[in-house]
């Protein structure tokens, strides 16, 4: 079963790459190009250590987008099971008390067959054995 798919919203597109210089030309949601320096991956680049009051803020944010994430996966689930429980084609009463006896019927058959198969070779053993 695969996910269903949310529609993306009208103003946020995804940016295309023109150039392969260094530079990304890409396209706003106006239409005017926008130029911006893209790192490449054997480029050093400055890293500058974030603050200790900065890391404990951002742990907090990301631990509640972890948990707005985690709600957001569970109630998709659960969209996804009403839609699919909508599919179901459930039986009638009279369809489901007949399928009841049915099974209970081959139950009992089966139960009573291996019964006596069970006291057949038990009895078997005992000659056997004495």
């Amino acid at each position: 079963m695969g996910k269903l798919q949310k529609k993306k919203p009208v103003g946020k597109k995804k940016k295309k790459k023109l150039s392969g210089d260094g530079a990304a030309d890409s396209l706003s949601a106006n239409g005017a190009v926008d130029n911006r320096a893209v790192s490449l991956p054997g480029v050093a680049r400055n890293k500058k250590k974030p603050v200790a009051s900065y890391k404990k803020s951002t742990a907090s944010a990301r631990s509640a987008k972890i948990k707005e994430g985690h709600i957001e996966n569970v109630l998709q689930f659960l969209r996804e099971v009403k839609i699919e429980l909508k599919k179901v084609t459930w039986p009638t009463r009279a369809q489901a008390m007949g399928s009841t006896v049915v099974v209970i019927v081959l139950v009992i058959i089966i139960s009573l067959f291996l019964g006596l198969v069970d006291g057949g070779l038990s009895s078997l053993v005992r000659i056997v054995l004495h």
